[in-house]
């Protein structure tokens, strides 16, 4: 049984008041909120057995060696990875993205083109430039129609044997759009492309299969996931990540040194150098236990729900415009009212306690085909209640009234 009263109950932060006002939390694909049990497992890290990893023949660095890979197991058991070798932590998304593009200079040549999507986040653009200036290899778009939808067709077009990678979100992080993945990513691999798939936006709602999906990476962040920041993974193909160079030098990821050469140690290693942060890859796992326990299947019902609430809810207002409209998306509603500043807006019902995003969101071409600025950004989670978004609604009337 889905029962909302005991789940929020396992969220401390929902329990504190800003402003004098109950915390209304939507801000969700910034970053969600932390179960008391994820907390009760950093405490208990840093309490009971803190120290190094893979180097010690003392108890303490076993129980810690233990926990470590053992969350890096249930990783691979939640993504379905072939081998768990193929899980390497990262500090999140942007660092995965950064690793295999930095990888990919020595695989590139002049004029081989590499494909993103017009509903990418910056991290998911900027690396693939760099990139194409280090090897100039060119850069193609995939564009959008005014629902937010990547148009496949034109996808079609751009793809060619010069087609050596694509990048594309699996899920909007600016407009919740939900990417037909599956398809890309076929349609790639028939010209012989890789594909990564930036999993951010989509981890906290969507259970990726990775084999199912044929993915030859795919990054996510633990902050989306009811984890602690500065934590990620990325899955990699055995085969891909044999072929990308080490990212960083360092301890751990070799296996012999001396001054005339460096050999590597094998995967996961090899990409893993130095300390690693220990508890907050321990803490990705039970994350990942507690969303289990609770089911991704019964989270995106809920979800639903929350969305089309609060959808026809905020289309009551006057002079609301919602960007993203797609039918296949996750909980968030990005939007504007008519003559007013999104930040003007967000600022209001901080003060009322209601916590939102607003800005481009680090979507910028997103913004710039809009032709706005930036918007406001509802993001909903499993914790959150249709009594909340009925309050959210009520204040961001109060704002435009005032505003007006």
């Amino acid at each position: 049984m889905f029962d909302l009263k005991k789940i929020r109950a396992n969220f401390p932060i929902l329990q504190r008041e800003v402003n004098g006002k109950p915390l209304i939390y939507f801000d969700n694909a910034a970053t969600s909120q932390t179960p008391q049990v994820v907390i009760d497992a950093i405490v208990d890290y840093y309490s009971s057995y803190n120290a190094n990893i893979h180097r010690g023949v003392h108890t303490l660095s076993q129980e810690a060696t233990d926990a470590y890979e053992q969350a890096r197991l249930k990783i691979q058991q939640h993504f379905n990875a072939k081998k768990v070798h193929e899980i390497i932590f990262t500090s999140g998304t942007t660092h995965g993205i950064n690793l295999v593009a930095t990888g990919f200079t020595s695989l590139l040549k002049k004029d081989d083109e590499i494909i993103v999507s017009l509903l990418e986040h910056h991290s998911n653009i900027v690396p693939w430039q760099m990139l194409c200036e280090r090897t100039g290899a060119k850069l193609k778009v995939i564009p959008i129609n005014q629902k937010g939808e990547l148009l496949l067709d034109e996808y079609d077009k751009l793809l060619s044997t010069k087609t050596k990678l694509v990048f594309v979100n699996h899920v909007s992080n600016a407009l919740g759009t939900i990417n037909p993945i599956k398809e890309i990513i076929t349609k790639a691999h028939n010209v012989g492309a890789a594909v990564l798939i930036d999993g951010a936006q989509a981890a906290p709602h969507i259970k990726a299969d990775v084999q199912a999906l044929d993915a030859d990476f795919y990054v996510v962040s633990a902050h989306k996931m009811c984890g602690p920041t500065g934590v990620g993974i990325l899955y990699g193909k055995e085969e891909w990540l044999n072929k990308l160079p080490p990212y960083q030098g360092g301890g751990e990821m070799i296996k012999e040194v001396t001054f005339e050469k460096t050999t590597y140690a094998d995967l996961p290693h090899k990409f893993e150098a130095g300390t690693p942060n220990i508890c907050g890859g321990i803490a990705f796992g039970v994350a990942l236990d507690y969303l289990n326990a609770i089911g991704f299947d019964t989270i995106a019902a809920y979800e639903k729900e929350l969305l089309d609430f609060a959808t026809q809810q905020l289309l009551t207002i006057d002079g609301v415009k919602i960007y993203g409209t797609s039918t296949q998306k996750t909980a968030v509603l990005s939007f504007n009212i008519e003559g007013l500043h999104p930040y003007d807006i967000g600022t209001i019902i901080d003060k009322l306690g209601i916590a939102v995003r607003t800005g481009h969101h680090c979507t910028q071409p997103i913004m710039d085909f809009y032709n706005i600025p930036g918007t406001i950004r509802a993001s909903f989670s499993f914790y959150n209640t249709k009594d909340e978004i009925i309050t959210f609604v009520k204040a961001v009337e109060r704002a435009k009234n005032m505003l007006l």
